[in-house]
């Protein structure tokens, strides 16, 4: 066999088979030896026709998972015995010659993985392009800020009233950043491929033609294989609720929130942004608030502090007059702790009150929707302030004494937070 048919075969396997694969370098050994196999690949990986993939820096060499390494290192690989467990690939030049795109007109994340792009290359797309699938009851839509997934719930595969181009599974899906710290959907070609013509048509139509980089932990969980190294924002947060609870728990008072959201609990709109509106800035900062001031359960306060303070009126009579309840946190801490520096602790309170003012002031504009990245800012900030809001009476709690058994997450305890 020539170098031209040892090129034909490699292609006609690549193309042929079930996920794009490549063809073992050891099936080349049986039939041509292993001197011509190893002479005719190091001839086409110098014309820069096809790559070899070792397993080395992806255990896989069965799929192209990542971009291929220089001509150079490829070469002095197949002179070792590494080669004889490598597989070999088609390069985008040599399919670029040999693909018909109007095939794959309606496939175009196929087209990419036909034309020899690596598998687990991502490609951005605006936020928005999860909106189908979070507002359609029939997905199951879950992600936890850095990776996430979306499939066809249960209940509806196969029905009739359900088309079958959008019984979809996207296995895996995570976000990017580009120079700006604007962020985006990311998602891998190999699970792009497999979304139904209509959905691959669908994620093409909101894809970004710009430089971004993966979210540092969606990296390291699918690339590298490695855990997360730190919390998002919207984990932190979560989190610090839950440990307060389970403070209060531990020193005997009834939860300060009525609800942490732990488990499945978690609002699907606890998340990015979607679109950067500030209609869906403000029912997300219309969310906070009923998870922060509106979720304090005045329970926990018991008998400690009044609910409720006297008024005088324009005509002299005194009045009762209900606190809110940020005004119960405040008076009760003022009370019951002790400290020489107060400034965290009024940084909270204005944190919480920062939300109430933030959540009234769309109910009272007739100011129209208006589209802007800035949103994305300004949710990135405002979580970080409401973040280290519930880290500040979590930290005030655990002054007590009965609170010393309670187990604080490391990354919580560390402040390993991402902050975007």
């Amino acid at each position: 066999m020539d170098r031209d048919e040892m090129l034909d075969a490699l292609t006609s396997f690549y193309l042929n088979s079930h996920d794009y694969n490549g063809m073992a370098v050891s099936s080349l050994v049986k039939t041509h030896g292993e001197a011509e196999t190893r002479e005719c690949l190091s001839s086409l990986v110098g014309d820069g026709l096809v790559s070899v993939v070792f397993g080395d820096y992806h255990p896989n060499p069965h799929i192209k998972a990542l971009p291929s390494e220089s001509e150079e290192e490829q070469r002095e690989k197949l002179t070792t015995s590494k080669s004889l467990h490598a597989c070999v690939y088609p390069t985008t030049k040599h399919l670029e010659t040999v693909v018909d795109p109007g095939a794959f007109s309606d496939r175009p994340f196929s087209l990419c993985l036909a034309l020899g792009q690596a598998q687990l290359e991502h490609k951005a797309f605006e936020l928005s392009v999860l909106e189908l699938y979070r507002n359609d009851p029939r997905y199951a839509y879950e992600y936890g800020d850095i990776r996430g997934h979306i499939c066809i719930r249960e209940e509806f595969y196969g029905k009739n009233n359900m088309k079958e181009s959008d019984e979809i599974l996207l296995e895996s899906f995570g976000f990017a950043f580009d120079d700006d710290d604007n962020i985006f959907v990311a998602a891998f070609l190999r699970y792009l491929s497999h979304l139904s013509p209509e959905h691959q048509l669908i994620w093409a139509s909101k894809q970004v033609n710009r430089k971004t980089f993966l979210h540092p932990d969606y990296y390291r969980t699918s690339i590298v294989g490695d855990f997360p190294e730190r919390l998002s924002l919207f984990q932190a947060v979560l989190l610090e609720m839950k440990t307060v609870n389970d403070i209060c728990a531990a020193i005997g008072r009834t939860p300060l929130f009525k609800d942490d959201f732990a488990e499945h609990r978690r609002p699907r709109e606890f998340g990015y942004l979607l679109r950067p509106t500030s209609k869906e800035y403000g029912e997300f900062i219309h969310l906070i608030d009923k998870m922060l001031s509106e979720n304090i359960n005045r329970e926990f306060f018991a008998s400690d502090i009044a609910f409720e303070t006297e008024e005088e009126r324009g005509d002299g009579k005194i009045v009762l007059k209900q606190k809110g309840t940020i005004q119960i946190l405040n008076d009760w801490l003022r009370k019951e702790f002790r400290t020489d520096d107060w400034s965290q602790i009024e940084e909270m309170i204005q944190t919480l009150k920062h939300v109430r003012t933030l959540r009234q002031k769309p109910a009272h504009s007739i100011k129209g929707n208006e589209f802007d990245q800035k949103y994305i800012h300004e949710q990135r900030k405002l979580m970080i302030q409401v973040y280290r809001a519930l880290k500040t009476i979590r930290l005030v709690l655990g002054f007590h004494p009965l609170s010393s058994n309670i187990m604080i997450s490391r990354l919580l305890e560390e402040g390993q937070i991402w902050s975007r």
